[in-house]
């Protein structure tokens, strides 16, 4: 059985996908409720029940974390994936850290002075600071206090029918 189940947010939005033996603990530990199930059945000694096909969250999920986490998928957004030197937008492959202070004079790997740098910018640039390479940055790298919402991103190919309505005009 290699069932997949859409999770919904609160919101009824889509949130991500699991497997059907991880939304069955979810339903039991009542995080979740069931929207829809398939025509299979899953038993065990002392029960038997539809198998879910797309369960929603019942509460909003608590804010964890009062600070940003560091990585480089939040550096990627915090500078809308755009090269801090020459200001041309790419790909997240296609771009690159960049130190701001070089890590060979002390410079350190945080919110303030790493930078999105496309490979040609960032090669240019070598282990100089922008002043001595003449490569102003565009803003001056620092931690952001929140992040853009990012919808989350579903091979629209391989999403079962029953899950179309939830993906509203793009499905």
């Amino acid at each position: 059985m290699q069932q997949r189940v859409l999770i919904l947010d609160v919101f009824y939005q889509p949130s991500r996908v699991v497997s059907w033996k991880h939304a069955i603990c979810m339903l039991y530990d009542g995080k979740c409720e069931v929207v829809e199930n398939t025509d299979e059945i899953i038993r065990s000694p002392s029960m038997q029940m539809h198998m879910p096909s797309i369960i929603v969250m019942t509460r909003k999920p608590r804010s964890r974390k009062k600070s940003i986490k560091f990585s480089r998928a939040n550096v990627l957004l915090r500078d809308a994936h755009t090269c801090q030197y020459c200001g041309n937008e790419f790909d997240s492959e296609e771009l690159t850290y960049d130190h701001v202070l070089p890590r060979a004079r002390g410079g350190r790997r945080d919110w303030e002075n790493i930078a999105t740098a496309c490979k040609p910018c960032n090669a240019r640039k070598g282990n100089r600071t922008p002043e001595e390479a003449k490569m102003p940055l565009r803003k001056q790298p620092r931690k952001p206090m929140f992040l853009p919402v990012v919808p989350k991103k579903f091979d629209l190919r391989t999403v079962p029918d029953s899950w179309r309505p939830y993906f509203g005009q793009a499905a």
